[in-house]
């Protein structure tokens, strides 16, 4: 369904897309996005909203369910969830954009000798052999986590021009009692529940 953003937060496989295109600073004049699909275990149906950011230069995705655990009590299939959005970006003809950063948010909770992951891919409807970018955190922990994702600008992967093609998203949260007691888990969000992924557009200008 998809034809490519790939990376793993943007590192990413160059594809040159149908069409020529020049770079242009500025965003469109609208830009809405849709939530064609969402699934996994990470987001069950009704927690999980995307919005577009004011400036047209980003979108956000929110979720209100996304949280693995792992040791004391918890089941053996909680220490994995994951989440995968189908989205469709509306914007004026004429237009194409990728994915240049991603900024992933949320907090942790991990008993000395814990791990937790947490990682993601882009595609665009159509394309195939997606990377992934991880990053790991480490107990001791018991805060607010970031992660950053960002692809140089030659690296970017666009999608073609003339075309609306949905972009899938692919995240996934894991975590690993390891020798730890207690239960440890990790959330894409935040103790106050207003932390957001953030995605960053890279808008260029069909010729």
């Amino acid at each position: 369904m998809l034809t490519t953003l790939a990376a793993a937060a943007l590192a990413l496989t160059a594809i040159v897309p149908t069409g020529g295109v020049v770079q242009t600073e500025a965003p469109p004049e609208y830009v809405t996005i849709d939530l064609v699909t969402v699934n996994g275990s990470g987001c069950p149906a009704g927690t999980t909203a995307v919005a577009s950011s004011p400036d047209r230069t980003s979108f956000t995705v929110t979720y209100s369910s996304y949280l693995a655990q792992a040791g004391a009590d918890t089941e053996p299939t909680d220490f994995r969830k994951n989440c995968q959005l189908a989205i469709k970006v509306n914007y004026p003809q004429g237009f194409t954009y990728g994915v240049a950063q991603a900024d992933y948010r949320g907090f942790a909770h991990l008993q000395p000798g814990a791990t937790a992951l947490e990682q993601a891919g882009y595609y665009f409807q159509g394309q195939s052999g997606t990377a992934r970018k991880s990053h790991t955190f480490r107990g001791p922990q018991s805060d607010n986590w970031q992660a950053t994702d960002s692809t140089e600008w030659g690296s970017i992967v666009f999608a073609p021009c003339g075309e609306r093609k949905i972009l899938n998203v692919n995240t996934e949260l894991r975590v690993n009692a390891g020798s730890s007691r207690g239960t440890s888990f990790i959330a894409m969000d935040s103790t106050d529940g207003n932390a957001s992924t953030r995605y960053h557009f890279s808008w260029k200008r069909c010729i």
